[in-house]
């Protein structure tokens, strides 16, 4: 019997696309990432900047000069150009970037940030739903990257499971990245835009309309979509779209405490808050609901199945509470969330023991901890406060070492930075970082100016 061949030109898993470019301009072609009705999707290697990026190629215009022809021809250069027009200018961590839009006058190509994982399409089948800890801290993360993207004039119109990427980890969607502005509304532009597009299943009844919109048309997208997660359908489901048009127009949604064991009423009703068919009868704004979307787990609603781990809608929270953090905006938060070292103490952890050797410094997000010195308590410190500062700063190793004992007294939820981590931040962050540790160490050296000063004072 003779061995198989190592390759075998009949089998479609292992012959190569014979449809793939060896390159897309100055770009190598490494494979094919999806093919959609009006682009095609491709990884491909940035060789200049030694990184992997997305490249979205629109497919050459139609032929012909029948009406069908011409109405798809105009539909392939409008998200062309919606989505060239922001090169360069959305930077937030969950959303995708896009690097370059290249004008070629047969394909005109995109050139985006590549994110390895999945859409959330493969976590809306009812066999393969996520934990509801993950579809708040998803949910989260969504509506904070589009009050980014509505505070810079634009409207998605087109949010759905589809056009969000899954960053996985063990199967874990650690982050989450919305994509694919082809039909984004930018209020701030002059140039033509197409009305009633998008997708039909999450589609608001304002947008359905053709009407003026707002954030809040995005919001009822969201909030379809975060249905879909929880119950494995999504809120309006028909056989015909004259069918779901009418849904959209008139029914409500089924309860999701009724489809999905867990759900807690709340979480129900804030999506049905946000699914209201009058944009007035939604929350007001993104950060109100994203505040109250958090809160299913902040205040215990919702169970988080990692209890060792500080969930990120947590910790953006607790930095947009803290004196040390009043100076950044919701970007350089998010990259204090990701570049920071987030841990949980329990009461009676020690922090510090004098004798010790260390370069960490720590801001405290929850809990207390107190300063001991040859067993005699000096100091206690609660939220917003910052511990190991003058070892941080220590130009040599002589010099690191901790003149105390620093315990936990009640759990404590730490920030904890090191010079080396400091370094992983963007310039406009460690900016920030730097100016808001000048502020801290001000404060200390005044307090000791005055214990000095006015010792019975301070007693």
């Amino acid at each position: 019997m003779s061995a198989r061949p190592a390759f075998d030109p009949l089998d479609p898993a292992l012959c190569p696309d014979p449809g793939l470019p060896a390159r897309i301009g100055k770009y190598r072609v490494v494979s094919r990432l999806g093919d959609g009705a009006t682009s095609e999707v491709f990884l491909a290697e940035d060789e200049f900047f030694h990184r992997k990026v997305a490249i979205k190629r629109v497919r050459p215009p139609s032929l012909g000069d029948s009406l069908e022809n011409r109405v798809e021809n105009h539909y392939r250069e409008h998200f062309f150009a919606a989505e060239a027009a922001l090169a360069g200018k959305l930077q937030h961590p969950n959303v995708v970037q896009i690097f370059d839009a290249v004008p070629d006058p047969l394909q005109p190509y995109l050139v985006m940030e590549y994110v390895p994982g999945d859409t959330l399409r493969r976590f809306c089948r009812p066999d393969a739903l996520l934990p509801l800890d993950q579809i708040v801290e998803i949910g989260f993360k969504c509506a904070m990257a589009l009050g980014y993207v509505a505070r810079q004039g634009l409207i998605h119109r087109d949010v759905k499971p589809a056009n969000i990427l899954a960053v996985l980890n063990n199967e874990l969607v650690t982050d989450i990245k919305i994509t694919d502005f082809g039909s984004v509304f930018d209020h701030r532009s002059d140039r033509t835009q197409v009305f009633r597009v998008g997708s039909l299943a999450y589609m608001s009844p304002e947008q359905l309309e053709g009407s003026t919109l707002d954030a809040r048309a995005d919001m009822f997208s969201l909030a379809g979509v975060l249905y879909h997660l929880v119950a494995g359908r999504p809120p309006f489901d028909a056989a015909n779209p004259v069918a779901l048009m009418h849904q959209i127009y008139h029914a409500e949604p089924p309860a999701l405490t009724g489809l999905r064991e867990g759900v807690p009423p709340r979480m129900d009703a804030l999506l049905r808050q946000a699914l209201a068919k009058q944009p007035g009868d939604r929350p007001a704004d993104w950060d109100g609901f994203a505040q109250a979307w958090s809160q299913l787990v902040a205040h215990g609603e919702v169970p988080v199945g990692r209890l060792q781990d500080v969930l990120d809608s947590e910790r953006f929270n607790l930095l947009r509470t803290l004196e040390f953090f009043k100076g950044f905006g919701d970007v350089e938060l998010w990259e204090v969330v990701h570049r920071a070292q987030w841990l949980r103490h329990r009461q009676g952890t020690a922090l510090y023991r004098k004798g010790e050797t260390g370069r960490t410094f720590h801001i405290i997000a929850l809990g207390r901890i107190e300063v001991y010195r040859d067993g005699e308590r000096v100091a206690q410190l609660g939220a917003g406060t910052s511990v190991g500062e003058m070892t941080y700063l220590a130009p040599s190793p002589d010099l690191r070492v901790h003149g105390a004992d620093v315990l936990v007294t009640a759990p404590a939820t730490t920030i904890t930075f090191t010079p080396e981590s400091v370094e992983l931040l963007s310039p406009g962050t460690r900016h920030r970082f730097d100016a808001a540790f000048i502020g801290v160490l001000v404060r200390r050296l005044h307090a000791a100016h005055e214990a000095l000063a006015h010792p019975r004072r301070i007693l």
